[in-house]
């Protein structure tokens, strides 16, 4: 299930929200309306494949089960145990945790493109096809596995560290891990930031309309701004070979530049917005990125909890910039790498990711006090986007046979023929030009989102409802319409 879908916005929600108020206002316990919650999530979760609900329980019960067992390792003291008992009691719960966590994501992510690779390799050294169980090559991706597990994962490093106390309840922490707003495409919360609000939710009115703005705007973001601009950008990728002017694949990546950027920050105010509708503050995961002067400050910007877990609990275990610099350069190229992966099995996210962990270093090296470092805004703003774009390219195309020829074609080496002609005008028809226009306008010169919503008016509310109902309109007309992210 989708927010952007009728089933969600007419049925679903209503019924969720309407239900947890009546609990609310029958002043039940929280435990009554943290199963309502969780029974909601594995709805929401299994609408697609219900089977993928048994697999997000496992993991979970998994990891609450070794935080108990990180958490009460000090009662070994108790029993005659010694301090250096206490610590390898809790390394081997937050190594099983980690172990056993990344390995549900490797097999059901990286199984295909473990085998694709081996097969590409012995086909490019002639060591003939490498027989492989079609088993292993028809493995489903559960939606929201890169999420989830990050949040159940990150719960027993933090008790780890000290960083979070121990869930009050097997429900709890099952009711954190299955919240519908962040479930499948985040933002990515840790339980140490929302475990107070467990406990402690303030339901106020002017929380609950704020919450339905945010999640109109966002809604409004994905149908009217995001979705368009993703059909420009699939015409372009969409073309083949030699079916596209310079121009046109000009147009085409910044179409996906800003494709990406509204869906996924929609989903994010979205989240939000559902999550204040039931008491929660999630983190904010967006910042205006595309009004970034660097590749630093874009990650400070994009996917902002996602940087910020691959900080916390990649980059500085690695060392971080502790161990020298080219140490930091190498940390940073690994993160990134990772982060890259992440994203998706495929070798394009490699490079996608290798490019921004080289920039990172790069940036890094040069220093702020370098000519770049000092270079006015306004020359490193269009100078950061336009490597942004080249790393779009990568993650848009199917393989790096198709990114690579979209390269070649953005920087004159394509052939122009008479249907590339065509598509350019076709996607410099006026409607388009005039969604470009709202797109540009809304990175460059709107503030973000949550700049506009931190407080509720009247007045955006009376902007809100307009758009609300014109992007269920559409969406009603248009049809299937999902999150770029859900695929990653």
């Amino acid at each position: 299930m989708v927010f952007s879908s009728h089933i969600f916005i007419f049925y679903f929600l209503p019924l969720v929200v309407s239900g947890y108020y009546l609990l609310l206002g029958l002043k039940t316990n929280t435990t009554l309306r943290h199963l309502y919650l969780t029974i909601a999530g594995m709805i929401f979760y299994g609408w697609w494949n219900p089977w993928f609900v048994l697999l997000m329980l496992g993991t979970t019960a998994l990891d609450y089960n070794l935080g108990l067992m990180i958490a009460n390792a000090d009662k070994l003291k108790e029993r005659g145990g010694t301090d250096e008992d206490v610590q390898r009691r809790k390394k081997l719960g937050v190594v099983l945790s980690v172990t056993s966590n990344l390995a549900a994501l490797a097999f059901f992510k990286y199984t295909a493109f473990a085998v694709d690779s081996v097969q590409g390799i012995s086909s490019a050294m002639g060591w003939g096809s490498v027989a492989v169980p079609a088993f292993f090559q028809n493995i489903i991706l559960p939606a929201g596995i890169s999420f989830y597990v990050f949040q159940s994962l990150s719960y027993c490093v933090d008790l780890y560290r000290g960083h979070a106390k121990p869930a009050h309840s097997f429900l709890d922490f099952t009711c954190f891990v299955s919240l519908f707003p962040h479930l499948v495409a985040g933002p990515i919360v840790r339980y140490g930031i929302i475990d107070h609000q467990m406990r402690h939710r303030v339901h106020t009115v002017e929380g609950f309309a704020l919450g339905l703005t945010r999640f109109s705007f966002g809604l409004a973001k994905k149908i009217l701004l995001a979705d368009p601009m993703g059909a420009i950008a699939d015409s372009a990728f969409g073309s083949g070979a030699g079916s596209l002017t310079t121009l046109a694949a000009w147009i085409g990546i910044v179409a996906y530049a800003f494709q990406i950027y509204f869906d996924f920050s929609a989903y994010s105010d979205m989240a939000v917005g559902l999550a204040r509708l039931l008491g929660f503050y999630f983190i904010e995961n967006f910042n205006s990125p595309y009004k970034s002067v660097s590749i630093t400050d874009f990650w400070r910007r994009w996917h902002i909890s996602l940087s910020t877990f691959l900080r916390d609990y990649l980059y500085i275990p690695l060392g971080g910039n502790r161990k020298g610099r080219a140490r930091t350069y190498v940390n940073l190229m690994l993160t990134m790498i990772i982060g890259g992966l992440w994203h998706g099995a495929s070798w394009n996210f490699v490079i996608w990711g290798g490019i921004h962990g080289g920039m990172l270093a790069l940036e890094r090296l040069m220093g702020k006090n370098s000519f770049y470092g000092k270079a006015p805004a306004v020359v490193k703003i269009p100078l950061t986007f336009f490597i942004l774009l080249i790393t779009w390219v990568f993650f848009r195309a199917e393989n790096f046979d198709v990114a690579w020829r979209y390269l070649g074609t953005m920087f004159g080496q394509g052939n122009a023929v008479a249907t590339s002609l065509l598509l350019e005008s076709e996607l410099l028809r006026g409607f388009n030009l005039f969604q470009f226009c709202i797109c540009a306008f809304a990175v460059w010169f709107m503030p973000n989102t949550q700049t506009m919503l931190q407080r509720f008016t009247l007045w955006k509310a009376l902007i809100g409802v307009p758009l609300f109902l014109l992007a269920v309109t559409i969406m009603v007309t248009r049809g299937h319409s999902p999150f770029l992210y859900f695929q990653f």
